[in-house]
């Protein structure tokens, strides 16, 4: 998935929208939208006023058992009615029977007539033990194509919020338990794209977007990550159901090591990916954001940790 400088202001119910009436209605029901647009539709939907700042709308297609089916489906749909691959090179040409999986291009495709933002298709894992990247093959009307799955993405798999289009977003709740998940450590690679006019290690790129969430769940509703560890558990339970117990300890790590007086250069770096992302409306301060850290801790995650020591 990438995030790029150029990432333009966009409607979130508009692209939501124009996303919906693309896909093909019998499918609508296999997508799951996850990333910024769909917690800019779920804080700001209510205020057209409220923008999310983007560049790619990361289409999940679940269950399992049908992405393929589905994903050939939409990509030949958005294929037929002018839909443009992304160039990046020489990722985003189509493959053959002859491109091994791992080297094919992702479906990333631009709406007629515009480049301002791009959908991407996406899987879930197949089972909880697949947790790094794979790639599965569609075939479509403009050739071969990966699929891709990550290993916590079947966490947005959970629960689901339907919307007046057909098609769902992820919770915020899951979407932060997944990205914590990811990093449990501060890593040390960087995104492929700079960020308003910076290079920014992923793993802060991706603790700021829990930052951001919990941040935005907060000011809807207070106290309403005292609500999370429930989801949590529930959906950890759900989506790893032999191995739930020992991801438990590795949702704080991550976050607990960005919080420490030595890595407040990492913080500086959430907090420039907040301010120039899901924040951009809220001119969000370092302290404000090292406050949302605490606070998350103290109502979600030490309350998760108790309740999977309790099971």
């Amino acid at each position: 998935m990438s995030h790029e400088a150029s990432a333009k202001l966009i409607s979130p119910s508009a692209v939501l929208k124009q996303v919906a009436d693309a896909i093909p209605e019998d499918f609508r029901r296999n997508i799951i939208i996850v990333g910024s647009l769909a917690a800019g539709y779920y804080f700001f939907a209510d205020n057209p006023k409220l923008q999310v700042r983007t560049k790619d709308v990361d289409c999940l297609l679940a269950p399992r058992i049908q992405a393929i089916p589905a994903g050939q489906a939409v990509a030949d749909r958005l294929f037929a009615e002018n839909w443009q691959l992304r160039a990046e090179g020489d990722w985003g040409k189509p493959g053959d029977a002859k491109t091994p999986d791992n080297q094919l291009s992702v479906v990333r495709l631009h709406p007629p007539g515009s480049t301002e933002w791009f959908i991407e298709l996406l899987t879930v894992p197949e089972s909880e033990n697949d947790l790094d990247r794979k790639d599965v093959r569609i075939v479509t009307s403009n050739g071969h194509f990966s699929l891709p799955s990550f290993g916590f993405l079947s966490l947005a798999e959970f629960l689901p919020i339907a919307t007046p289009f057909g098609i769902a977003i992820a919770r915020p709740e899951t979407m932060a338990l997944a990205n914590l998940l990811h990093h449990p450590a501060i890593g040390k690679e960087t995104m492929s794209s700079l960020i308003a006019g910076r290079s920014i290690k992923r793993s802060n790129k991706d603790l700021g977007r829990v930052l951001a969430l919990a941040r935005l769940a907060e000011a809807k509703e207070e106290d309403s990550l005292q609500k999370w560890p429930e989801v949590w558990s529930a959906a950890l339970q759900n989506r790893f159901p032999t191995s739930w117990r020992k991801l438990v300890p590795q949702v704080g790590t991550g976050l607990r090591q960005l919080l420490r007086p030595e890595n407040e250069v990492d913080l500086e770096e959430v907090h420039h990916t907040c301010a120039n992302g899901l924040l951009v409306s809220q001119s969000p301060t370092l302290k404000l954001l090292e406050v949302t850290g605490e606070r998350l801790i103290q109502d979600a995650i030490e309350p998760l940790e108790t309740l999977a020591r309790a099971a």
